[in-house]
């Protein structure tokens, strides 16, 4: 008999070979197994508690208020009155990828988004791409729509109590201040939110929810007043260029429904719901910013919004010849970006959690508190860094960085839905992109073209960015990947 406990016996007297470093690359982790392990974490598990509303609600929440109450001002100068159209194809480009979003979260209901896509469909060092892509898209964004929610703070504080906080205080290095304080506030104040676990979150989410879409309606019924249709007058200034940069930048502003595919492993009926609420959420927040952007440039000169970051309260003022509805809409902005800032936030928590949990990234991000049922440690660690980030960049290059990060994670997923399909035909799917693999393709094609709208510096920032990544991956997560031979 053979001694059980004697290593194998191989004709060639050697162990079987290890896999090459080009095959532990391109290891895939299996779409059941992501499946079975959703809501495990160190510790403990995340809670199922949402439904189709509170998805919508988180991805709304995500997504509607950044590109108007903020980024709106960075991007008129760009494209002047065609910013409308700026929005659309920004609409356009996210459209297609959600759709293959869409499909994949009902397919892969788990809390990695994009990065578990990659992960089940194109190997570990893709999937590791992804992920520190949507790091970057989520962390710097947090930290952009902050640096806005600052600008409204002001322009409410001037129109309540008639006092502003100090430039020094008020604006981060680069733009003549010191430091951001504002932006930290509410980086920390959606952290208080989160801690208390992903249902608590939920609720307050919604309420903000309604308020910015109140406060978007109300803009439009009195913005509207004052048109002037000289002002759509040389509709497209700066040519297709202008535009398509200008929709670059507003790209950013349709992250959402990324949001609430990483609510995959605390959704009720994740593979009914998210699809419907990404598709859904979408829907409403494009034909919302088209609306508003038409409204705004039509009542106010395009050239009169250089460096406006809180545009819609100074129009609702000009507009009225009133402080009031100017600082209404100031106060409901308020709210409305600290909800983009909550979810977003909740969103990188999650994609964190996910990698956590396959080993590459520490295992501190994985932990999970018993009571709560939310990932503490790892809300905490996201929230410093992410308010230190608020309150030290200026806004616009964290607009163009999180742009970047998203439109290649969008690719990534565009990519991810053609490859499933042809590798697992059979697997049951709650949606189906149609005219796949031709959406998708476009989807993938207008990410591409919107990238190559960026600015050389954004690149050079994305560059470093992915080579810092690749480091850590090698340093790191390449060997501690719970998908490694020695820990099989």
């Amino acid at each position: 008999m053979l001694d059980q406990g004697a290593p194998p016996h191989h004709p060639t007297g050697n162990a079987p070979a290890s896999p090459g470093l080009g095959a532990r690359l391109m290891r895939r982790k299996p779409v059941e197994r992501l499946v079975a392990e959703g809501g495990q974490g160190e510790g403990g598990s995340l809670r199922r508690s949402l439904g189709l509303w509170q998805l919508t609600m988180i991805s709304i929440g995500a997504t509607l208020g950044t590109g108007i109450f903020v980024v709106l001002g960075e991007a008129v100068p760009k494209a002047g009155p065609a910013v409308t159209l700026s929005f659309v194809i920004a609409g356009l480009t996210a459209l297609f990828s959600a759709l293959s979003y869409a499909e994949l979260a009902g397919t892969i209901p788990v809390a990695g988004s994009s990065y578990s896509y990659a992960y089940a469909t194109m190997g570990e060092l893709i999937a590791w791409i992804c992920g520190w892509c949507l790091v970057l898209e989520y962390g710097v964004s947090v930290a952009a729509v902050a640096v806005g929610w600052g600008e409204y703070l002001n322009d409410l504080l001037d129109g309540t109590i008639g006092v502003t906080l100090p430039t020094a205080l008020s604006d981060p290095p680069g733009d003549g201040g010191l430091f951001n304080l504002p932006a930290l506030i509410v980086v920390l104040l959606a952290m208080a939110f989160l801690l208390g676990g992903a249902r608590e979150s939920a609720r307050a989410n919604t309420v903000m929810v309604v308020v910015k879409i109140a406060a978007l309606v109300l803009f439009c019924a009195i913005g509207v007043q004052g048109l002037r249709t000289g002002n759509y007058e040389n509709f497209m200034p700066l040519g297709m260029a202008g535009v398509s940069a200008a929709g670059a930048t507003l790209f950013f502003s349709y992250i959402g429904f990324d949001a609430a595919s990483t609510a995959g492993e605390e959704a009720k009926n994740a593979q009914r719901d998210l699809p419907r609420a990404i598709m859904l959420s979408l829907v409403i927040v494009t034909a919302l910013y088209v609306l508003v952007a038409a409204v705004a440039v039509g009542a106010k000169p395009w050239r009169d919004f250089t460096d406006s970051e809180a545009a819609l309260a100074q129009i609702m003022r000009e507009v009225t010849g009133q402080t009031f509805w100017g600082t209404l809409l100031a106060f409901c902005a308020v709210v409305a970006i600290a909800s983009v800032v909550l979810t977003v936030l909740y969103g990188q928590t999650r994609i964190l959690f996910a990698m956590s949990r396959d080993g590459l990234v520490p295992k501190v991000f994985s932990r999970v508190h018993p009571k709560s049922g939310a990932p503490r440690a790892n809300t905490l660690i996201v929230s410093l860094f992410c308010g230190v980030l608020a309150a030290a960049i200026p806004l616009g290059q964290l607009a163009d960085a999180t742009s970047i990060g998203t439109l290649f994670a969008f690719a990534l997923v565009n990519i991810a839905v053609v490859v499933l399909r042809r590798t697992r035909p059979d697997m049951p799917r709650t949606f189906r992109v149609p005219l796949s693999p031709v959406l998708p393709a476009l989807g993938l094609g207008f990410c591409v073209w919107m990238m190559g709208s960026l600015s050389a510096v954004t690149w050079v920032v994305f560059g470093v960015w992915m080579a810092v990544g690749l480091v850590f991956y090698f340093v790191y997560g390449h060997r501690r990947s719970r998908l490694a031979p020695s820990e099989k």
